[in-house]
Parts: C-alpha cells; sequence; structure tokens
C-alpha cells in the first residue's frame, strides 16, 4: 500500500538500508529492536544521536550492529529533516520519482521483478547529491516496493487487483 507518513518513511529509509547486503527477513526479525532503539524512527531524535549513542548502538545485539549503518541512520535523519525543510515534507519529496501516482507493474513471475529501474536510479542519484547514504538504486528500489511506490505483486497474487483498485 503507498505510505505517505513522514516517520513510516524514515523507518523504511532506515530499515533498507541496514538491509544492505543481508535478507530482509534478517532485518524484519530485528525491526522491534530498531523501533526501540532508533526512538520509534524520530528523525528528530535521531538527528542528534552523539557519539555516546552511537556506542551504545554498537552494544544492542537486537539490531544490525554496523557502524556504517548506524552513521548512516544518523545522518539520513539530518538529510531527511533537510528535505522536508526544502519540500514541506519527505513524502512530496520521494513521491515525485513516480509522478506522485503508485506504479503498477505486471510481472507474471518472480524472476521477472527488477532488482533496480530507471527511477531507482534517479532517486539514488538525487539522494546522494543531497548528502544521504547507503541509498543505491538497488535499495531505492526496495524502498519504493516497501512504501508502495511500486506495485509489484504478482498479476497472479490477490493483493495485485486489490492494491490497483484501491490506488486509483
Amino acid at each position: 500500500m503507498p505510505l505517505h507518513d513522514e516517520q513510516q518513511l524514515f523507518e523504511m529509509l532506515v530499515l533498507e538500508g541496514a538491509q544492505a547486503g543481508l535478507s530482509w527477513l534478517t532485518v524484519l526479525k530485528k525491526r522491534n529492536a530498531y523501533r526501540e532503539a532508533f526512538n520509534d524512527f524520530d528523525p528528530n531524535i535521531v538527528a542528534k544521536y552523539d557519539h555516546e549513542r552511537i556506542e551504545q548502538l554498537l552494544e544492542n545485539k537486537g539490531i544490525i550492529r554496523n557502524r556504517l549503518k548506524i552513521a548512516s541512520a544518523i545522518n539520513n535523519a539530518n538529510k531527511f529533516l533537510d528535505v522536508q525543510k526544502d519540500f514541506g515534507s519527505f513524502d512530496q519529496y520521494i513521491w515525485q520519482f513516480v509522478d506522485k501516482r503508485q506504479k503498477h507493474n505486471t510481472w507474471s513471475s518472480l524472476t521477472d521483478i527488477p532488482a533496480r529501474t530507471t527511477e531507482s536510479d534517479v532517486m539514488s542519484k538525487n539522494l546522494k547529491h543531497r548528502g544521504f547514504s547507503f541509498v543505491g538504486s538497488t535499495i531505492c528500489y526496495a524502498f519504493m516496493q516497501a512504501t508502495g511506490m511500486v506495485n509489484d505483486h504478482l498479476i497472479s497474487c490477490f493483493r495485485h487487483n486489490e492494491i490497483a483498485q484501491m490506488c486509483q
């Protein structure tokens, strides 16, 4: 389903970055621990994390304890807030990459679903230009899937048509 809630969009941005190089299931199993560790993904709070807080997070066995990914979450919180100032909301900014409408794909097989697209390439480049990190094109496409910017349910899935009809 298309996601437009600012805090949830930030959550997906952090989780997709944390997932880099790992399975999505690994991150999903740690999602509740991430919510607790990262103050329910409030970018205003995460943006103020200091060295002491980073060290605490590196000791937290409930999350992926990768210094670069933790630093990225903090950096991206700051950049997220910058985007909110520039565009009024992160939602306004991020949905421009799909012309503010969910893109409906018609995949028949899981092997048809790409790891990246032209839209995710453009999103990645723009996010990097704004100073975001852990936002390669593949991560951006996964973000687009997780936030409902694209409907990648297979056409055989009952959710495909249901979501397509809800988003018209």
